[in-house]
């Protein structure tokens, strides 16, 4: 098939080898022609998968109509908040097909609170049954090396789940269908949220006991709010729920996970994110999940402290003690 993929960070480029590999005509969408030009010359993505080589065949351009124009599949790849804007510049391409559009970012858009498949929907005028949310637990860096990774292609339209599920799948890459699109997106959203938990409870020098109940108690605060907004709770129970948690708290790969753990070793927010080439979703969920739980009324403890460290300065260790010293409760689910 003719695939494109939109965004050449990490996780764009990585997924662009795997359909690349599995026999399909790729092209790749980026933003600077400073980045073609260095792809080019050193055959890698040394920004942001090095040490990966990128084959020749791999077509790459800043011109967005060019790459996507005759696609069957377009995968969306820039980060949360700007996917509106780059999807609203595909207003005037004719396109040759009746593309299945692809949102492997994971986040939920400020202001709004859309999901990332809603935010293609609303900026792209496209039908949600043409649309799909390809998340789980998979480091680029992983998936870049072929380490063997499984994740789940979600729609509401389970045939378009499926035909994305088989131009993705190979002896590496696996990939399971799903319906809940609700679901998998807010797992693969809301997780990198207690994955900065997780970090800063490393940075902090607290212990595995404290982060084992940060990600347990973290996946509790994730099936409320996602039921609450119509997810299915089993969801939260697979790949793209508790898979992409555990990952993203336990990795060294992990974006999220290194801001928290910054953060606990006492740094500020804005000068960690300053150094960063790539961008860690999680700061900026942090701010709609937190608006989210006011809006439904839904408890959010962990998700609380969070949004006070980052953007009230409160100290990892009193958020930790407000945590233990909550009332006490019955353990639950919902």
């Amino acid at each position: 098939m003719n695939i494109s993929v939109v965004g050449t960070g990490s996780w764009g480029t990585a997924l662009a080898l795997v359909l690349s590999e599995n026999g399909h005509n790729v092209k790749c969408w980026t933003l600077e022609e400073a980045h073609v030009k260095k792809i080019k010359e050193t055959g890698e993505n040394k920004d942001f998968l090095p040490g990966v080589k990128i084959p020749e065949s791999l077509f790459i351009s800043t011109n967005l109509e060019q790459i996507i124009a005759d696609s069957e599949i377009i995968v969306s790849a820039v980060p949360s908040q700007v996917t509106r804007k780059v999807i609203e510049n595909t207003h005037t391409i004719k396109f040759t097909n009746d593309p299945i559009w692809v949102t492997v970012s994971k986040g939920i858009e400020n202001g709004s609170y859309l999901r990332i498949s809603q935010v293609i929907e609303n900026a792209g005028k496209i039908d949600p049954k043409n649309i799909v949310a390809l998340s789980g637990p998979s480091h680029a860096e992983e998936v870049g090396r072929k380490i063997p990774t499984a994740v789940v292609s979600a729609s509401v339209n389970i045939d378009a789940a499926k035909k994305v599920q088989e131009a993705f799948m190979n002896q590496y890459f696996r990939v399971y269908a799903n319906d809940d699109v609700v679901g998998v997106e807010l797992g693969g959203a809301l997780k990198n949220i207690i994955a900065l938990a997780a970090g800063i409870c490393d940075g902090a020098g607290f212990g595995d006991n404290t982060k084992a109940a940060l990600i347990t108690r973290g996946l509790v605060e994730i099936n409320r709010l996602g039921v609450e907004m119509g997810a299915n709770s089993n969801t939260f129970a697979g790949l793209s729920g508790m898979g992409d948690l555990i990952v993203t708290c336990m990795s060294r790969h992990s974006r999220n996970r290194h801001v928290g753990e910054q953060i606990g070793k006492g740094r500020k927010l804005q000068e960690i994110l300053d150094e960063m080439v790539m961008v860690a979703e999680g700061v900026k969920t942090t701010l709609s999940a937190y608006e989210l739980s006011r809006k439904h009324n839904v408890d959010m403890p962990i998700t609380e402290q969070i949004y006070s460290v980052l953007f009230e300065d409160k100290s990892p260790h009193e958020a930790m003690v407000d945590l233990m010293t909550r009332a006490s409760k019955i353990e639950d689910w919902g």
